[in-house]
This record gives structure tokens, sequence and C-alpha cells, in this order.
């Protein structure tokens, strides 16, 4: 996946951030944990994407198996997101998740201005993490 740039401001995701960490701090344990460990999975589905980012950049060896299952992460992801009412990063998850269903008809427009950078999900990502703790 291309390194994206962002049309959305860091403080408009940082608000939305902060509302929605406001709202979990009035939620149960189980919502909580429950968003830690989804938080902690976009972390580690974009280091996961980064190194199959990586292999194409040096080998340029599709691997459609890969790209299956990179499918499926995101996917997941963004449903358990939506669920959890962390719309905004889940948005970005199930925009990743189409991404790699078939990478060869992305609109590069659309993919820039849906902000799905891999290192802006796992900065927004933490970024809550670090607010829970």
């Amino acid at each position: 996946m291309p390194t994206l740039e962002t049309g959305i401001p860091l403080w408009q995701l940082i608000k939305h951030a902060t509302q929605w960490l406001a709202n979990l701090n009035r939620a149960n344990d189980k919502r909580k944990k429950e968003s830690i460990f989804a938080l902690r999975e976009v972390v580690l589905a974009a280091r996961a994407t980064s190194v199959y980012v990586q292999h194409l950049q040096n080998n340029g060896d599709r691997s459609h198996q890969t790209e299956a299952l990179l499918t499926e992460r995101w996917t997941k992801l963004g449903y358990t997101l939506e669920d959890l009412g962390i719309t905004k990063l889940a948005k970005r998850c199930h925009v990743s998740g189409t991404f790699w269903y078939d990478p060869s008809q992305a609109n590069q427009e659309f993919l820039k201005k849906a902000d799905i950078g891999l290192l802006r999900m796992q900065e927004l990502a933490n970024t809550m993490l670090k607010a829970l703790k």
C-alpha cells in the first residue's frame, strides 16, 4: 500500500479520539478491554501490512494468499471497531480491507482522501491506547 498523505488535520483525529475516550471512560471494564484489544490489533495489522508492502517493493511478487489475509484482517477490524463506536478508525480499516481485496482496482485519489496510511492508523490507535492507561 503506498504511503498516503491526508486531507484530515491531525487535530480533528485527536478530537475524535478524545471524544471517544470520554465515552469509553463511562463504559464498563469489559468494553474497555475489548477496545484495548481492538486498538492493539490495528497496530499489529498495520505492521503486518507494512512487512508485506516492503516485500512487494523489494521483490515485486504479489501473494494472493497474503492479500486475502490482509483483506480479512482489516475488514474484521473495521467491524469490531464499528461495534465499539470507534467509527473513524473503523472506516479506515474497511477501506484497507477493500484495498487488499483488489489492489489493482484502487482509486488513488479516493485512497488519498480516505487517509489509510499505515503510520497514521498506528498513530491514532496508539494515541487512544495511551489515553486508556
